[in-house]
């Protein structure tokens, strides 16, 4: 989600101390600290509706889900992912994985750019990693690279369901922007609802 402001050079144990009892969360790049960005209710919405998902698909699992408050450590750098798949044992005091098996980011215009670049390049050096999901707030599109195919990108829309075969999960794309508001989704809700009308009008008239 991402980054705001550059602050000073810290050293990680100095980081990890200071976001315990820090009201502002930051993530942390080779030493460099940067202030996380306010949500949007698109972005809240989205991330609430892939969390939800998962935790009751995977209340019998090992596996576990985590939103946004849970860090991921790769090397020196420290991020906060909007979801967390995490299926390694982590301990009931931890503060972040470095074993997540599914990331989700939902992109917004000041956090694309990290979220595809610099995040993209670190999760993918991730031995654990399965599946990344970055998801657009202010369009529909949903974008997943798998290890499975080399981290090809693969593009889901509205009328299109996705599989998360880390878990196996299938989620709909109209499930994950439920109740999102912008032009894609009431284009979509409208054409939805004229396509029933018209399945209405028919039925009346057999009958």
């Amino acid at each position: 989600m991402a980054t705001a402001a550059q602050i000073s050079v810290i050293s990680e144990d100095d980081y990890l101390a200071g976001e315990k009892i820090s009201d502002i969360k930051y993530e942390y790049i080779d030493g460099y600290v940067y202030a996380m960005a306010g949500a949007s209710n698109n972005h809240n919405l989205i991330t609430m509706n892939v969390s939800v998902a998962f935790a009751n698909h995977l209340k019998k699992s090992p596996c576990r889900p985590y939103a946004s408050d849970m860090k991921v450590k790769i090397g020196s750098k420290y991020f906060y992912p909007d979801v967390i798949v995490d299926c390694s044992n982590l301990t009931g005091d931890s503060y972040y994985t470095e074993q997540p098996t599914i990331l989700v980011e939902v992109l917004s215009k000041s956090t694309r750019r990290t979220d595809e670049t610099i995040k993209r390049m670190a999760y993918m050096q991730i031995p654990s990693l399965q599946e990344y999901v970055l998801i657009e707030q202010d369009i529909v599109d949903v974008e997943v690279i798998r290890r499975a195919t080399g981290w090809l990108s693969e593009h889901y829309f509205l009328g299109d369901e996705l599989t998360l075969s880390s878990i196996n999960l299938t989620l709909s794309v109209e499930d994950i922007y439920e109740r999102v508001q912008n032009g894609d989704v009431s284009e979509w809700l409208e054409n939805k609802e004229k396509l029933q009308q018209q399945v209405n009008a028919n039925t009346d008239i057999t009958v």
